[in-house]
C-alpha cells in the first residue's frame, strides 16, 4: 500500500507514498501548535481527488518529519473548528496528537530505525505530518534484543507482531485487569503458555476460585482441590491457625496467648517424648510458628493440665472455650485436609514438592481449585501457600523460580484494610515488594482494580488493561501509566474482545494489541459450557449426587453381624440410586400389641 521513494529537496528523510505517481510535494498535514507533550496538526478531511480519507482516525500513529528525526505521535482527537461540514470543496480539520517519542535512521545504510522515548527536537510550526512508515512502527515496539515472546498483533497494524519482554514481565510482576467477559482468563492462559515455553524452569501456582484453569492447561497442569489437598495443621503459623479456629471472626487475645505458650510445648513433646513439657530456650528453641509436627491430642492434654492447676482458676473459661474450638475444628469435614492424617509424621518435604512441583515431572503448573470452599478456609490456605512460595524461593538461593498467579486478587488483597485476612495480605505484599530479588514472582488478575490494595498494584511493573467500564477503575489505571501515554487510555471503555493496552517494563512503549486466538479446548471454562444441554423438565438432574457434594461427608458405614452378607444394591444417596416403584408393605402389629405402649393394657401381665 505504501512505497518508499527517494527524498525530495527539503525532505532529507524519505516519506511513504500511497501511490508511486503521487506528487512529492503532497503533504498530509502541517503542525500548527505544539507544547511539551502534545501537538495540533492542520489538515484536510479529503484527499487530492476530493474523497474523504481515513488517514486521520483516533488511535492511529503518525510521524512528523523534522529532517534528521521523525517525531511519533498518537491521534487522540479529531475535529473541525467551525463544527460544520461542507459537501462542496475541502473541509479543514484539526488533529490532536500525543507525542510519544522519536525515530532515527540507523548510522549505517540499510540499518533498522531506532526508537527513543525521549524527544530531542520538538516539531516546529509547519512541520510535515504523514502516516507512520511500517519500518518506523516496528521500531517503536522493538524490544532491543531483550528475550521476548509474541502474544498477538498490533491493533494499529495486524501484520506486526505484539511482543513482550517475558523476563521483565515476570520478574517485575504483572497485572491483567478488565471487566467480566472481555477475555481475561483467556489472556492469562495464553501468557502462561508463552511463559512456560520461554522459561522451562518456571513453576506456577494458580489460585483459581472458579475451577477453570486446569482444563485450559491439560498438558502442564496438576489439579489440587479440597479433596486432594494435603496441608497439615502444624504447617500453619499461629495467626493462620487462629483464623481456622475462630472461623474468620475476631480472635480472643487470651486464647491466642494460650496457644502461643502451649503449641511449642506440644511440638517439643513430639520431638522428645521423654522430655515432658519442658520447652528449650535458646537458638534452637521452637516457637508457635516453627513448621514442626505436633499432635492435637498433646495440645489438648496441655490445656487439660493447665485447667487442673490451682492458679489457673480464673483462666478455666478461656481454656475450656479454646479446647472446644480445637475439637470442633478437628472434627469439621471442611478442614479434613488439615486434620485427616491419623499418623502425625514430618511430611513437609512431600507436601511442598507436590504443591510447588519439585521435581515437576513435565507438569510445572499447580492449579489450586477453591470453588465451594468456605472463605475462612481459603484465607488460611492462601496465606500458607503464598508464604511457602516466598520462603521456598528465598532459601533455594535462586534455584527455584516461582510464579504465584492470583485470580480475583481483590478477594485476598482488598483496598480496605479492615477487610480480608491480614496474614494473606502480608504474604502477598512481601512477594510484591521483595520477591523479584529471590525469584518469586506475582501475577495479579482482577476485574475491579479500584477494590485492590494500591500497594500491591503499584508493585506491578507491567499492565495489560482490557475493557473497563467503571470510572473508578479507569482512574486507577490512569494513575499507573506515564503522562506521555495517558490519552491511550481513552479507549479503555470501548475496546473489543481480546484487545488490551499494554504498558510498563515488559513492553517498549504503550501498545494497543489484540491477543492471539487460542484453540477452543484451551479457553478457560469451555469444558463447563460445552456440557450437554439440560432438559426442560429437569429429568437429567441427579439430586442425590448434588446433595452428596453439598454435604461433602462420607456416608456412614452400617454395623454388620459377623459373616453377614453385604447387599450390593444401590442405596439412597448413591449417584445412580432410583427409588423403587412400589415399597414393601409394613408389617401390621399383632392384636396383643398397642403401638403406643407396646402391649394392650387389658392383656398386660395375663397368661393365656
Amino acid at each position: 500500500m505504501f512505497v518508499e521513494r527517494e527524498a525530495s529537496v527539503g525532505e532529507p528523510i524519505s516519506q511513504e507514498r500511497r501511490n508511486a505517481l503521487q506528487s512529492d510535494k503532497r503533504i498530509l498535514g502541517n503542525v500548527v501548535q505544539c507544547d511539551g507533550a502534545r501537538a495540533t496538526i492542520s489538515a484536510y478531511a479529503e484527499d487530492a481527488d476530493g474523497t474523504v480519507t481515513g488517514q486521520w482516525t483516533v488511535g492511529k500513529m503518525i510521524s512528523i518529519n523534522l529532517g534528521t528525526t521523525r517525531t511519533v505521535g498518537l491521534v487522540y482527537e479529531i475535529g473541525k473548528s467551525d463544527r460544520a461540514w461542507s459537501n462542496e470543496g475541502q473541509n479543514p480539520i484539526e488533529v490532536s496528537i500525543e507525542l510519544i517519542g522519536e525515530v532515527r535512521d540507523g548510522a549505517e545504510p540499510g540499518a533498522k530505525p531506532v526508537f527513543d522515548r525521549g524527544i530531542t527536537a520538538y516539531p516546529h510550526i509547519g512541520a510535515i505530518a504523514h502516516r507512520i512508515r511500517s519500518r518506523d512502527l516496528q521500531a517503536v515496539y522493538d524490544l532491543a534484543g531483550r528475550h521476548s515472546v509474541t502474544i498477538g498483533t498490533l491493533s494499529q497494524d495486524e501484520s506486526i507482531d505484539a511482543n513482550i519482554a517475558i523476563d521483565d514481565t515476570l520478574a517485575r510482576h504483572f497485572a491483567i485487569v478488565g471487566t467480566t467477559g472481555v477475555g481475561k482468563s483467556t489472556a492469562v492462559s495464553l501468557l502462561l503458555r508463552k511463559s512456560i515455553e520461554a522459561r522451562p524452569d518456571l513453576r506456577v501456582l494458580i489460585l483459581d476460585p472458579h475451577n477453570e484453569f486446569a482444563a485450559s492447561l491439560p498438558e502442564y497442569c496438576v489439579k489440587v482441590d479440597s479433596k486432594t489437598l494435603d496441608l497439615p495443621f502444624w504447617m500453619f503459623r499461629l495467626e493462620e491457625f487462629a483464623e481456622v479456629l475462630f472461623r474468620g471472626r475476631e480472635t480472643v487475645p487470651e486464647e491466642v496467648d494460650v496457644l502461643r505458650d502451649l503449641i511449642p510445648a506440644a511440638k517439643n513433646l513430639y520431638r522428645n517424648p521423654s522430655s515432658g513439657t519442658y520447652v528449650r530456650r535458646g537458638s534452637d528453641a521452637l516457637t508457635a510458628d516453627t513448621p514442626v509436627p505436633y499432635r492435637i491430642a498433646d495440645l489438648i492434654k496441655q490445656i487439660d493440665e493447665r485447667m487442673g492447676l490451682l492458679e489457673s482458676k480464673n483462666d478455666r473459661p478461656i481454656l475450656k472455650s479454646l479446647k472446644t474450638r480445637i475439637e470442633s475444628a478437628a472434627a469439621d469435614p471442611r478442614y479434613r485436609f488439615m486434620f485427616n492424617s491419623r499418623l502425625i509424621e514430618d511430611t513437609i518435604h512431600e507436601t511442598i514438592g507436590n504443591i510447588f512441583r519439585v521435581p515437576n515431572h513435565g507438569r510445572p503448573v499447580t492449579c489450586f481449585e477453591m470453588a465451594g470452599m468456605p472463605s475462612e478456609v481459603v484465607n488460611s490456605v492462601c496465606s500458607v501457600l503464598a508464604r511457602l512460595a516466598f520462603d521456598l524461593a528465598l532459601w533455594s538461593e535462586g534455584r527455584l523460580r516461582l510464579l504465584l498467579l492470583c485470580e480475583e486478587a481483590h478477594r485476598y488483597m482488598p483496598a480496605d484494610p479492615r477487610l480480608g485476612f491480614a496474614p494473606t495480605r502480608h504474604a502477598l505484599s512481601r512477594i510484591a515488594k521483595e520477591g523479584r530479588k529471590y525469584g518469586c514472582y506475582l501475577g495479579v488478575v482482577t476485574q475491579r482494580p479500584g477494590e485492590l490494595d494500591p500497594t500491591i498494584l503499584s508493585q506491578c511493573s507491567t499492565f495489560f488493561a482490557m475493557r473497563l467500564a467503571n470510572e473508578q477503575d479507569q482512574a486507577i489505571i490512569r494513575s499507573a501509566i506515564a503522562d506521555s501515554s495517558a490519552s491511550t487510555l481513552a479507549f479503555l471503555s470501548s475496546m473489543g474482545q481480546r484487545e488490551a493496552i499494554a504498558f510498563g517494563e515488559g513492553v517498549a512503549t504503550t501498545m494497543r494489541l489484540k491477543f492471539e486466538k487460542l484453540a477452543q479446548e484451551f479457553i478457560p471454562g469451555t469444558a463447563k459450557r460445552e456440557q450437554v444441554e439440560p432438559s426442560v423438565d429437569g429429568s437429567d438432574v441427579d439430586l442425590a449426587m448434588i446433595v452428596e457434594r453439598l454435604r461433602n461427608v462420607p456416608k456412614p458405614q452400617q454395623a454388620m453381624a459377623f459373616a453377614e452378607t453385604v447387599d450390593s444394591a444401590r442405596q439412597a444417596g448413591d449417584p445412580d440410586y432410583k427409588k423403587p416403584a412400589t415399597a414393601a408393605p409394613r408389617a401390621q402389629p399383632d392384636d396383643d400389641f398397642d403401638t403406643r405402649y407396646g402391649l394392650k393394657p387389658s392383656t398386660f401381665g395375663m397368661r393365656s
